[in-house]
């Protein structure tokens, strides 16, 4: 008789509702994408050579003054740049850009972590990770952004290089898939409990 009411019991137990499988390939594409924009800004950081104006390439972490026929010449002091904040700036620029990617990454676990382990705080750890995500756009487009301003005068639409366009597309995921994982999560698990997609 105990056996037979607590299978009864069992069955009678609300059942945790199953992801569907339109939430569940869009989480799986946020998380991508993130993973992407992730590589993205690790490759634009670890480069760093950002801009390419009069024979000059600009970077984070290296000046270099390009010769006619000869390897470039490559310098760690920025000084020698003859740009004005320039030695200063990029600290405070490649700081921010490198702390978008380490940020970046935790927000990547988290969001990961939630799909893995499918437990009460699943939602919380989702959205935790979408802020972090969050955080990393405002980093590197702050990084960004200083770059073009203590630039300026060198700017051509031409002379941005292949990683700074790669910083600037992470930016961008960045900022799409941390609206996208808050919101998702919102329509997914509204705080009155009703609606689900």
């Amino acid at each position: 008789m105990t056996a037979i009411g607590a299978q009864t019991q069992r069955l009678l137990a609300p059942r945790r509702p199953q992801k569907a499988f339109f939430e569940t390939f869009i989480r799986s594409l946020i998380i991508l994408c993130v993973a992407i924009a992730v590589v993205l800004s690790s490759i634009s950081v670890c480069d760093g050579r950002w801009l390419l104006a009069r024979r000059e390439l600009f970077g984070l972490w290296h000046f270099c003054a390009l010769g006619n026929g000869s390897a470039p010449r490559c310098v760690t002091d920025l000084r020698l740049a003859r740009v004005e904040g320039l030695n200063v700036g990029m600290i405070l620029i490649r700081s921010m850009v490198s702390s978008a990617v380490a940020v970046a990454i935790f927000g990547l676990e988290l969001l990961m972590v939630s799909q893995v382990c499918d437990d009460a705080s699943s939602r919380r750890k989702w959205s935790m990770g979408s802020v972090l995500i969050l955080g990393s756009f405002l980093l590197s487009a702050t990084g960004v952004l200083s770059f073009l301003i203590l630039m300026r005068d060198h700017l051509t639409f031409t002379g941005f290089t292949l990683t700074y366009w790669c910083e600037f597309i992470a930016a961008f995921l960045f900022f799409l898939n941390g609206i996208s994982g808050l919101h998702i999560n919102s329509i997914t698990h509204p705080r009155n409990g009703a609606g689900k997609i």
